[in-house]
């Protein structure tokens, strides 16, 4: 087989992989937040017991997350050692500030959040439960600015072959950053808020914990549906930002061939021979209308460009297309069942919660696909070129100033790394990944079938040096307290 084609299946493999646990980190976080933020406003030892247990979820999450990440940064070295040399004054300012103020954030603040309940006051438990979703969506940042710097490249130069950063702030806010960061932060706050749901539906349906059940539930519901609502003005953005930024991304996800009103295809099979989608069901001009506010405004179609310019069809058509049912299905979800708890009857209908069970799907299908859309659509580049636009019509300028890197100039020479070696590599990440999701998927069934633990008064606590040094002391044989007694008034040891 083809080394490049084996080499795109290895990173897809393990970013997509890797790519189960952010967002799930990331969304989790935003939730604690505002479940201990209730408890240290009004102090119901309920909404300790739900921060306590859904801290203990994320832990698992986090340490997945942190295992399969690792991989990804090694690829860059040996699978794309050319495309790693070009990009590397751009990640590397990029990654050291997310390994800086995101990883070092999250990770000191994670031991405080998981072990110090019993140890810390309330409001320093908070700082930390604060810091740590602070420090999760703090890698989003600056791995989508990353990323978005791929797609739309700004405030660099070309020198001698490699980007080198003129402006980093040009770099940061470069024209796809923040739609991108926006979309990519919603998408994880959707999947947090639906596996909420999702476990508090069982515990619904089976009458266990269902007062824990019904306020996680509640919380979930009201953060996911807000996010759902505001995901559809953002893919809208977004849309239209991809349109004029990588125009012949988006003739790829809508299948629109030919310079013209573009229809909204609705359900469609991509036939490349044919340059046509068969079996479609579409609204005419509606695409047009979506983006330049009128029906009959002509979008460039894949004809525009040259034809090894252009991006395939069917990857990014597909999997744009589920992403955008499954925003539909949530949206639909999540606007019925608001209904239904402004009502009162939500948690009476349990078709809903079952159908709540296994919801958790959906978002996690919509974060996966949308990055296979993202990813595929900007092929056969790596690093995308400049486009610009002559009235109507765009161009893609490979030889100015920003030309762009294509996927196949980017990887690492075949007499380096064989297809051999990348094939066995597949096999063996393979292999690992199966082993670890059973074992992530082993521990957290543990921990919902046993469930949250009753609502407790955490025991008075202090932060003062001699009381933390007794505790350390009274947990090593042989060591006697140090701390003052009613016998030893004076506090000297005996």
């Amino acid at each position: 087989m083809d080394v490049l084609l084996l080499s795109r299946i290895q990173f897809a493999l393990t970013i997509m992989f890797h790519y189960l646990f952010p967002p799930l980190s990331i969304g989790l976080g935003a939730i604690m937040v505002f479940m201990e933020g209730m408890y240290l406003r009004t102090d119901d030892l309920r909404y300790h017991a739900m921060t306590r247990f859904w801290s203990k979820i994320f832990a698992v999450n986090f340490a997945m997350g942190v295992a399969t990440g690792i991989v990804m940064e090694f690829q860059f070295g040996t699978n794309w050692a050319a495309y790693s040399r070009y990009v590397g004054d751009v990640f590397g300012s990029a990654l050291a500030a997310e390994g800086i103020f995101a990883f070092f954030l999250e990770s000191g603040f994670l031991a405080v959040l998981v072990f110090g309940w019993d140890r810390v006051s309330k409001r320093m438990h908070f700082f930390a439960t604060l810091m740590v979703a602070l420090g999760s969506a703090f890698s989003a940042v600056w791995i989508v600015v990353a990323n978005s710097w791929m797609q739309t490249p700004a405030g660099h130069v070309i020198v001698d072959g490699r980007a080198e950063i003129v402006s980093f702030w040009g770099m940061f806010f470069n024209p796809s950053s923040m739609h991108r960061l926006t979309h990519v932060l919603l998408g994880c706050f959707i999947q947090g808020a639906f596996f909420v749901t999702s476990i508090s539906a069982f515990y619904i349906l089976r009458g266990r914990h269902v007062d824990f059940a019904k306020r996680s539930f509640t919380i979930a519901l009201l953060f996911g549906g807000v996010c759902v609502l505001l995901m559809g003005i953002s893919g809208h953005t977004q849309a239209k930002a991809v349109a004029h930024n990588q125009p012949a991304k988006m003739a790829a996800l809508e299948g629109h061939y030919e310079n013209g009103p573009m229809d909204l295809t609705l359900f469609g099979v991509p036939n490349p021979e044919t340059n046509r989608i068969d079996y479609a069901i579409a609204l005419p001009g509606f695409g047009s209308f979506l983006l330049h506010e009128s029906f009959s405004h002509s979008v460039p179609g894949l004809e525009a460009f040259e034809a090894e310019d252009r991006p395939p069809v069917t990857i990014p058509f597909v999997s744009y297309h589920l992403m955008v049912a499954m925003a539909g299905f949530l949206t639909a979800l999540s606007v019925g069942s608001l209904y239904f708890w402004y009502r009162g009857t939500l948690f009476d209908k349990r078709w809903l919660m079952g159908v709540f069970v296994f919801a958790v799907v959906a978002p996690l299908i919509a974060n996966q696909t949308g990055w296979v859309a993202a990813e595929s659509g900007r092929q056969p580049f790596i690093v995308y070129p400049e486009v610009v636009w002559e009235g109507d019509t765009p161009r893609m300028v490979t030889d100015g100033k920003s030309p762009g890197l294509r996927t196949n100039v980017g990887m690492s020479s075949k007499k380096v790394v064989t297809a051999g070696q990348v094939l066995s590599s597949i096999l063996m990440f393979s292999f690992i990944y199966v082993l670890l999701f059973i074992v992530w998927i082993y521990v957290l069934h543990s921990k919902i079938v046993h469930g949250p633990d009753e609502a407790e008064p955490p025991p008075p606590t202090t932060t003062s040096p001699t009381q933390l040094l007794d505790a350390a002391a009274e947990k090593q044989p042989g060591r006697k307290s140090l701390t003052r007694t009613e016998s030893d008034p004076a506090g000297q040891e005996k």
